[in-house]
């Protein structure tokens, strides 16, 4: 062998030996960062802890095989994965245990979520995006199981997107002409949930780039495998979906988790096809261990014989590499052991920075109040009572705010009726100090960047002498027809979205124009369609989700409350998602399809918009304003206005509906009267009648139930007419009872009322079908009537007398 030959196979050996040594220190600083994050939890100094002990190696192997661009969607095991992309540090790692609210020491949420939860930073701090195809990419997690599984679809699907969709620019910063994989990670238990099968089945219609990895070690929390998954083998119920010469489907692999080689192999050779073939992949990683239980809750000796745990101290991911690495002369004992003693010590330097980085800045806090704390108590009647507050509260080596403001608030409580400027001075500091840590755990519910929905400018329809009365319906759908137009990244699916255009024709030749790319059905699978919006909103495209009746929203709202409503807020506004749902609802017969649960959702989903507009043109207008906004809402438009006529604006695509502003349909002076959706024709048709009799109404239409009013303008209707009435086709106690609180409590009408604030409602069941059962089961025309009659006759029984 020539002197070349044998010095470059030299190098190879000598640059492989480098890398697998840099894996095998990743993988003990995980563990070891496991290992003394649990007892940071035992001594109190962290809540909870869950971690990613026994899945060090797989996760090694699937961090080579992750690109630039890539995204993750995964679950609270993956700390390995993201130390090994640069994306988690170890003093990030136990500031996520410590729950710092500072975003620049804890990067994934600041603080919002407890440790074990990932994201990578999508947006800048202005709310702007980065160039996500320059970086390593992790949507944010969320704890509920396999609730990460429908956004990997949307996810995956958008590479997809960007692949075949020629008008959206190639120097995107989004996407590589669709080279990206999105991986997803589940527990093996986890794949008992409906979201799993959902997801899985979906991936495997669409032909999307995503891997899936089943971290599995044969329990879920304390319950075997016998008792959650068929044959005790996911890979095994699953090989149906294997593909062949005849069938597309998923490209299924198994592996041992403790084999380094065979790892690196299978995800090297997993990402090739996802990458390159656009085929979804699963990777069923087995005889994986959990040496520490499920999570600081409870001990795995509980529930495993001995036996197993034997095996599981045997075939240690991490024992299993250093016996690899020893086998093959990759290193001595002494220089493996050598390592571990020097990263042991790097973690608990690294646990005792992060501690520091997150208590500091609170004794400073709790600093800074006690000498206005002592002026109080040294001029206060009841100093004897507040200085041993002072005094504990000094002596605490590691405070929390909550103790700081405990003892402020019940030094004030204690001076009640005592005035001076040293009280004056404490006050001032709380009104100050609340404020500025507040926001440390409540900013970003919604978005707070220049495009915020509530900052869109409002552009009204316009109309010329030639504008025709046409059906409803029309208006919808020419209007989704110049949004496609002049937006390349906008895009439509849903149950019967595409051929035909859906159930009521709002898309009608839609998909004909635009291709099934861009306008497409999907199955009927409600959280899936949900998931892929999502995903595709991560990665900059402008989707709409199609649920087709608001009833269905009930299958997919737990990803609307858990991942969407909250992607802004558990990232502390570093990622977004702005997806827009699109449903109709309202006033038809029957338990299903017909119902409007408003409360339940609203107060489900907060984070999200929820806009109820009374006819298509108001609706039309509101996808435009959304468009322009970077936050997701939910659109309900009235399933009975379809065919009911409406003038076609001439600016279609243009014009905008505000968010959060209320349209006063109709003034009057007797008694305001509030409501949305399609319950406002029927309260037109009884001001008619109410008229007659004398009444004068003002009726509002809210326009959107979250945000609400924003700026409280019902309170001035109030002040006029000195009466309120709220309807709503909703259970009692529903969306009737939070415009209440809207109106009363915050906008303080109660000032201005001479009459109880009342609500009529639908009956506490659902709605019986038929016309006699919306009748009996909704307000109707009548029941208006008599509401608002009866409110007047209590107030002036004289002019608005009652014979029944």
């Amino acid at each position: 062998m020539q002197t070349e030959e044998i010095q470059e196979q030299k190098l190879v050996k000598s640059d492989f030996k480098q890398e697998v040594i840099k894996d095998y220190k990743i993988a003990v600083t995980s563990r070891e960062c496991s290992l003394l994050g649990r007892r940071e939890v035992l001594t109190g100094k962290a809540k909870f802890g869950i971690f990613g002990d026994g899945k060090e190696i797989p996760q090694l192997a699937w961090a080579r095989a992750f690109e630039n661009g890539d995204f993750r969607s995964g679950y609270y095991r993956d700390q390995t994965f993201m130390m090994a992309i640069g994306e988690l540090t170890i003093e990030q790692f136990f500031a996520g245990l410590y729950a710092n609210t500072d975003i620049e020491e804890e990067p994934m949420s600041a603080g919002r979520q407890m440790g074990g939860h990932f994201a990578t930073h999508s947006l800048n701090e202005d709310g702007s995006w980065k160039r996500l195809i320059d970086q390593k990419n992790s949507s944010a997690d969320i704890s509920p199981t396999a609730g990460q599984m429908p956004r990997l679809l949307g996810l995956a699907q958008a590479s997809k997107v960007y692949r075949h969709n020629d008008f959206i620019p190639e120097d995107n910063g989004f996407s590589n002409k669709g080279n990206e994989v999105a991986w997803g990670t589940i527990g093996n238990a986890s794949t008992s949930e409906g979201h799993f099968w959902e997801s899985f089945n979906a991936a495997g219609v669409l032909q999307v780039p995503m891997v899936i990895s089943v971290w599995d070690d044969e329990y879920g929390i304390s319950v075997h495998a016998r008792h959650q998954t068929t044959k005790e083998s996911i890979s095994k119920i699953q090989a149906g979906f294997q593909r062949d010469h005849e069938d597309a489907g998923f490209e299924i692999m198994t592996v041992k988790g403790w084999d380094y080689v065979e790892l690196v192999e299978t995800y090297e050779k997993a990402s090739k096809i996802a990458r390159e073939e656009h085929v979804p992949v699963l990777i069923h990683v087995q005889e994986l261990t959990q040496p520490q239980g499920h999570s600081t809750s409870g001990s795995h000796e509980r529930y495993k014989n001995e036996e197993r745990l034997e095996w599981e101290r045997t075939f240690d991911c991490n024992a299993q590499f250093r016996k690899w690495l020893l086998d093959n002369e990759f290193a001595t004992d002494d220089e493996l052991s050598a390592i571990e003693k020097d990263i042991k010590k790097q973690v608990r330097d690294g646990k005792k920075a992060a501690w520091s980085a997150f208590i500091n800045p609170i004794v400073q806090e709790r600093d800074a109040v006690l000498p206005l704390l002592e002026n109080v108590a040294n001029q206060s009647a009841d100093g004897v009572f507040i200085k041993p507050m002072i005094e504990n509260l000094k002596s605490t080596k590691e405070p929390i705010r909550k103790e700081i403001l405990e003892t402020v608030r019940k030094t004030l409580r204690y001076t009640l009726k005592e005035n001076s400027e040293a009280i004056t001075a404490l006050n001032q500091w709380l009104n100050s100090y609340s404020q500025e840590i507040q926001n440390k755990y409540s900013s970003h519910l919604y978005s707070e960047s220049a495009q915020a929905a509530t900052k869109i400018e409002a552009v009204v329809p316009k109309y010329n002498d030639d504008s025709e009365e046409v059906d409803a319906r029309l208006i919808m759908r020419d209007n989704f027809d110049a949004i496609f137009a002049s937006r390349p990244d906008t895009m439509i699916f849903g149950e019967d979205a595409g051929e035909i255009g859906d159930v009521n024709q709002g898309l009608e030749g839609m998909q004909e124009k635009y291709g099934e790319l861009r306008v497409s059905d999907t199955g009927i699978r409600e959280a899936t369609i949900l998931g892929q919006g999502i995903g595709l909103a991560m990665r900059g495209l402008r989707p709409i989700a199609e649920i087709q009746y608001l009833d269905y929203l009930l299958y997919c709202l737990q990803i609307m409350s858990d991942d969407l409503a909250t992607v802004q807020y558990r990232t502390a506004g570093r990622q977004k998602a702005p997806l827009i749902i699109r449903t109709r609802g309202h006033r038809l017969e029957g338990i299903w399809h017909s119902g409007s649960p408003m409360g339940g959702i609203i107060n489900s989903v907060r984070g999200i918009h929820v806009l109820v507009p009374r006819n298509m043109t108001q609706a039309a207008g509101f996808y435009n304003t959304m468009l322009e906004s970077d936050e997701p809402a939910l659109i309900v438009e009235c399933l009975n206005g379809y065919r009911l006529k409406e003038k076609l604006p001439v600016n279609l695509g243009e014009f905008k509906t505000p968010i959060g502003q209320i349209e006063i349909l109709k003034e009057g002076k007797d008694i305001t009267v509030v409501s949305y959706g399609s319950t406002l024709r029927l309260i037109e048709e009884a001001a008619v009648e109410l008229e007659r009799a004398g009444i004068d109404i003002e009726i509002i239409d809210v326009q959107s139930l979250l945000p609400f009013d924003i700026n409280q303008e019902i309170k001035d209707s109030v002040a006029k007419t000195n009466r309120l009435l709220v309807i709503d086709e909703d259970v009692p106690g529903g969306a009737s009872a939070f415009i209440l609180q809207k109106i009363v409590d915050e906008q303080n009408a109660w000032r201005y009322l001479d009459s109880k604030p009342q609500a009529l409602a639908a009956k506490a069941h659902r709605p019986a079908y038929s016309t006699d059962g919306d009748y009996f089961s909704k307000p109707s025309v009548d029941d208006i009537f008599d509401k608002v009659y009866a409110i007047m006759n209590e107030a002036q029984p004289a002019k608005y007398p009652k014979n029944y």
